[in-house]
């Protein structure tokens, strides 16, 4: 008898949850705050440098040198500026969607060091004696030109300065006021000059003692306000060295986030058709958690304040493909369950039963690499990596627990009970369950001895390896200026542009490539250019103004210092083998230390061939690709953890294994029983990774190729090499220790 509250109940909360989603979902996502990837803006790394010998950088001077910043910067009306202390002594600052990005970047580096001088340079008075928060923008009453008023703090400050220069005669009775004055500075050369450090030297023919003076120079409105910002903020108490830039133009940044939003919906809906249709009416029910997940993973984002970037987007897609595993892992189980002749109820209970623990197994060591990717990744990086962790969090709860609950509300109810075929399963595949046989695993009707094949197999990834070894001695990569320090140019127009065009705007601005100029996007409509040095901040502002003049869009600009670069290359290296250790770790505690060893074997071939492919094809290797290659890593160990859960299954059934054959024989078998799982979970998997790769932004191509050739990668190696290469070194001792379950752990095997 089907008991129908059970099924409204089902459909009460869904209505309930849909309304709510529907209802709040645009008001989530509107508060959401963007990176400079995706409105504009730009983030700069700065090196805090002492003013003089004296002088050291404590976390105090850092904190005092950042509120300053944020004074200036608060002037601009940028919401939501980031300022983030590094240790051990630099300060990374990120606006993002700052209309005028040469001001603020102005207005950041400059000293603000005032200084009131004679024409000989010697200093009388500097921005100490200014009374704070006196700099304010006013206009001259004779010539109605903008200038800037500021006041002392004593009035006889300014009258002694005055009269003392009025007692020398060679002082021409003259003040020179400098803002930012350098050792080596000199009036008597600047003033030969059409444009002069100085900011003015007005004279006088008396000794003047006034609070408030008036500087004047060729200011606008908008120099002179931002002067008197400046003044108001106060000198910074360091120097400050810029080690690393990025500059992201405003239609760089809409361009990405609309083309990237757009390849996540194809992605997603991808994964739901492909679900339902597999899956039938468990894809349904995976299909509303998922939703139910997506919404979730951006609340809580939302909430924790985090800042949305590129790879973000791309790792919610990707963990929208990554959390549908834990579905795919509970589905086959329960079709498993059934084919063997339990009823829906028991096929239920055994499934989610049996797939706990390999849920539980795969999500820890993917969140184990997502960490060690916030730890060492750059800004865009890490807010990667902050979104990873929370998918795979989210996705273990509402796949666990929210599918199980929905699905739960079916079975209870009695609909499904004589209704196999709505859970993927023909009753021509169930047996009788007296019959005590166990059912042999097919796929596309057929088994496969990858046991029998796996010399083969070794042979291959040995030929490939050897081949990449090859490549990267004799191309090595072509690394980005991430690694390799230097800038990075990439104009955008909206007509399409022409290598020879874009190289004649370099001449005109006397730079030269040190690399060919590269065309990308739909219709060639974005040009790629690489410098081997750093562009000047100066140089920079003229950049971006003469491309912005010709295209009407504002470049976005790289750049990347050689100290910072060689600390990245060494935090990626850190990245990958901290991530391996702590994977064998588990791993070991989990299983065994055979089994640890042959997953990271496993998961260092993925990631080998990712740098290998990069070599063969020459695209450029950014610290993105580090981003990539960590989630490969994830997604591998992901892979061959739920294949070892399998093995340790069997080999619990099987209770005792004296020979290679019976071992090889429980290895396969358990192959087999996963392949179905890890077909479906690669496939939704690259749906999402191929269509930010047809579909997203032409920044983060290179991200999706590394993650598309690492999907393939990582699948290869769970299914023919890490169950083989533990099945070969385990199989030596076997003769001389059987493998013998016990209710604590395997001796010598896989623990329980």
């Amino acid at each position: 008898m089907v008991k129908r509250g059970r099924i409204v109940a089902f459909l009460l909360i869904v209505l309930v949850l849909g309304a709510a989603i529907g209802t709040t979902f645009t008001n989530i996502t509107n508060k959401i705050n963007l990176g400079l990837d995706l409105q504009g803006g730009f983030e700069v790394l700065y090196t805090v440098e002492p003013l003089d010998q004296e002088q050291e950088v404590t976390t105090q001077v850092l904190e005092s040198t950042v509120e300053i910043l944020t004074q200036r910067v608060n002037t601009l009306g940028v919401s939501e500026p980031n300022f983030n202390i590094e240790e051990p002594n630099r300060i990374r600052v990120q606006l993002a969607g700052v209309t005028d990005q040469d001001e603020a970047r102005e207005l950041l580096a400059t000293s603000a060091s005032l200084s009131f001088r004679d024409v000989n340079d010697k200093e009388y008075l500097n921005g100490s004696h200014i009374k704070e928060g006196s700099a304010k923008q006013s206009f001259d009453p004779n010539t109605n030109e903008p200038i800037v008023t500021v006041e002392f703090k004593d009035a006889d400050l300014f009258g002694d300065v005055t009269e003392e220069i009025m007692n020398n005669p060679d002082l021409e009775n003259r003040v020179v006021i400098w803002m930012d004055y350098e050792e080596g500075d000199s009036y008597q050369e600047e003033i030969q000059k059409a444009d002069p450090k100085f900011v003015s030297a007005p004279g006088f023919s008396e000794v003047l003692r006034t609070k408030s003076i008036q500087i004047t120079g060729n200011f606008t409105v908008e120099s002179a306000k931002r002067l008197a910002d400046i003044l108001n903020a106060g000198s910074l108490p360091v120097n400050l060295e810029e080690d690393y830039s990025t500059s992201v133009g405003a239609q760089f940044g809409q361009q990405a986030l609309e083309k990237t939003v757009f390849a996540g919906i194809i992605g997603v809906l991808l994964i739901f058709a492909y679900m339902i249709v597999y899956y039938r009416f468990p894809g349904i029910i995976a299909t509303i958690t998922l939703s139910i997940y997506i919404y979730l993973v951006l609340l809580v984002f939302q909430l924790m304040n985090g800042v949305l970037t590129l790879p973000g987007i791309a790792a919610l897609v990707l963990g929208v493909g990554m959390a549908v595993d834990a579905n795919i892992i509970t589905y086959e189980r329960i079709k498993e369950e059934l084919k063997e002749g339990k009823s829906i109820k028991a096929a239920f209970k055994a499934g989610n039963q049996h797939s706990l623990s390999t849920i539980f197994d795969a999500n820890i060591t993917t969140l184990i690499a997502a960490g060690v990717l916030f730890i060492f990744g750059t800004s865009s990086v890490k807010g990667f990596a902050t979104l990873l962790i929370v998918s795979i969090v989210l996705s273990f709860v509402t796949a666990v627990f929210g599918s199980r609950l929905f699905l739960s509300f079916w079975v209870s109810s009695n609909f499904l009970n004589k209704r196999p075929g709505w859970l993927g399963v023909k009753k021509d595949q169930i047996q009788d369950i007296n019959s005590n046989e166990e059912v042999e695993p097919t796929v596309f009707g057929r088994q496969f001895d990858f046991v029998k094949h796996r010399k083969k197999f070794f042979s291959i990834s040995i030929v490939l390896i050897v081949l990449g070894i090859i490549s990267l001695a004799v191309f090595q990569l072509n690394l980005g200026i991430d690694f390799k320090s230097g800038s990075r140019v990439e104009v955008m127009a909206e007509q399409s542009l022409t290598v020879e065009e874009i190289e004649s705007h370099y001449e005109t601005l006397e730079l030269e490539p040190s690399t060919p100029v590269v065309l990308s996007g739909e219709n060639n409509e974005i040009a790629v250019a690489r410098f081997d040095t750093e562009l000047s901040q100066d140089k920079v502002a003229e950049v971006r103004e003469h491309f912005e003049a010709a295209y009407g869009s504002a470049p976005t600009v790289n750049t990347v210092s050689d100290i910072v670069g060689k600390e990245l290359a060494k935090d990626a290296i850190l990245a990958v083998l901290y991530a391996s250790i702590g994977i064998i770790i588990y791993v070991t505690i989990r299983f065994e230390f055979y089994s640890a060893l042959t997953a990271i074997l496993a998961l260092l071939h993925d990631a080998f061939f990712i740098i290998a492919f990069f070599s063969i094809t020459r695209m450029e290797f950014d610290i993105t690709i580090i981003a990539a290659i960590l989630t490969i890593v994830g997604y591998s160990i992901n892979d061959t953890i739920v294949t070892f859960d399998r093995i340790r299954e069997n080999l619990k059934k099987k209770k005792k294994v004296k020979s290679f054959a019976e071992l090889a024989s429980i290895v396969n078998h358990s192959l087999m029983q996963t392949l179905a799982r890890s077909i479906n979970t690669v496939l939704t998997v690259i749906f999402a990774a191929l269509m930010l790769l047809i579909f997203g932004a032409t920044s983060i191509t290179n991200f999706s190729f590394a993650l598309v050739i690492g999907l393939f990668a990582g699948t290869y190696s769970s299914l023919f090499i890490a169950a083989q290469l533990w099945l070969v070194w385990r199989g030596k001792s076997i003769k001389d220790k059987p493998i013998v379950y016990t209710e604590k752990k395997y001796n010598d095997g896989p623990q329980v």
